[in-house]
């Protein structure tokens, strides 16, 4: 996932799921029997001092287990799980190390994570069992509990509410910056189109008329050609100054809704693009914008740069998101570079704090991905 990575997962594979259900349940038993019995050890011969070496023994245990899981989890479950940031220890005695683990909110969120996924694995090999037989349980129920799991290891094991506060404030300032400069970006591209286009037509214009006034008396027929040609550049100035404010706001988009200027966009594609546009109820303005001009730039580095021979855009609406996707069987192998034109898409994007996801293998297909949240 490309730019802000957030603590959410789609609904894993459920091949992967099964295979992780079916591989955890062994390791699950081994540490509920280790972290148990060494608590329990370690507890009751405490009193002998004997204990300590032992609690201290679980609770590195507990904690090499649950960075274990987290990596586990992305892997087979597409979870994705940073690492944590644990209370530093470096240099401290071995009991004041361990007295700083204990008193780490992450190590007792670590063993809390590892004792509820005893039970919860033990019902998770029977339905994964049962899943190599009945396909309609690989298909549907699999997979949702392999992402309740997931939900699970986000709650536990993932970053503290502290921290993700911290994450998203930091996500929210990067993306105000991002918003700011991509604003100005826009602002100066709209003021070199007004240099280089419509203000050059309308000085011609001027030249033109003050050419036709002063042989208006002498010269009939010199005025009438200098007005023909101040009329085409007229037009002209007025069809570019069409073309830039459809370039700001577009009024097939204002007026009709996203499906017709979706359809619009790809009409005027030199390759086929399949549309599919269900957004109901209607987004807020802000979003059909993003979405329009995401689809639109991606269709022109499509038919620039990517060699394919059709497209496709889907467009749908979940209860907080809308989700842009745009396919095309070309050669593949973009990707976000600095300064590059999907740099400049996720830079959109993140302007209402919207992710962009870009998957593309060398030989194709490529698939790029806009979450674009209807409320922030």
């Amino acid at each position: 996932m490309t730019e802000a990575q957030r603590l959410e997962h789609p609904r894993p594979h459920p091949a992967r799921t099964i295979v992780y259900m079916i591989v955890s349940f062994f390791f699950r038993i081994l540490q509920f029997v280790l972290i148990v019995t060494g608590i329990a050890v370690g507890v009751s011969t405490a009193v002998v001092w004997i204990g300590f070496p032992i609690l201290l023994a679980t609770t590195s245990f507990v904690r090499w287990s649950a960075d274990r899981e987290r990596g586990w989890l992305g892997t087979m479950l597409r979870v994705p799980l940073p690492p944590v940031e644990r209370r530093p220890y470096d240099g401290l005695p071995l009991l004041r190390r361990w007295t700083v683990r204990l008193s780490d909110p992450t190590t007792w969120r670590d063993l809390a994570y590892l004792m509820a996924a005893f039970p919860l694995a033990c019902l998770e090999v029977g339905i994964a069992l049962a899943s190599i037989v009945l396909l309609p349980m690989a298909i549907w129920v699999t997979p949702s509990l392999g992402w309740l799991h997931g939900e699970l290891g986000i709650a536990l094991l993932g970053p503290d509410r502290t921290k993700r506060l911290e994450q998203k404030a930091e996500r929210l300032q990067a993306s105000r910056a991002r918003g700011v400069d991509a604003a100005e970006a826009e602002r100066r591209r709209i003021e070199r189109d007004l240099h280089d286009g419509a203000q050059q037509r309308l000085v011609a214009v001027a030249m033109s008329l003050g050419r036709a006034k002063s042989k208006f008396d002498h010269d009939p027929a010199a005025v009438r050609e200098l007005i023909d040609e101040a009329h085409s550049d007229a037009k002209l100035a007025v069809s570019e100054l069409r073309d830039l404010a459809r370039g700001i706001y577009p009024a097939v988009l204002g007026d009709r809704g996203l499906d017709a200027a979706l359809s619009a966009q790809a009409a005027k594609s030199p390759i086929p693009v399949d549309v599919r546009v269900n957004v109901d109820p209607r987004p807020p303005a802000a979003v059909e914008t993003t979405a329009y001009f995401i689809v639109g730039e991606t269709l022109t580095n499509i038919a620039k740069h990517s060699g394919a021979t059709e497209a496709g855009v889907k467009v749908w609406r979940t209860d907080e998101h809308v989700v842009v996707e745009i396919t095309d069987n070309g050669h593949g192998g973009a990707e976000v570079r600095p300064g590059g034109g999907l740099a400049g898409l996720a830079d959109r994007a993140a302007t209402i704090d919207g992710v962009i996801t870009v998957v593309s293998p060398l030989g194709g297909p490529t698939v790029i991905r806009a979450d674009l949240p209807c409320q922030w």
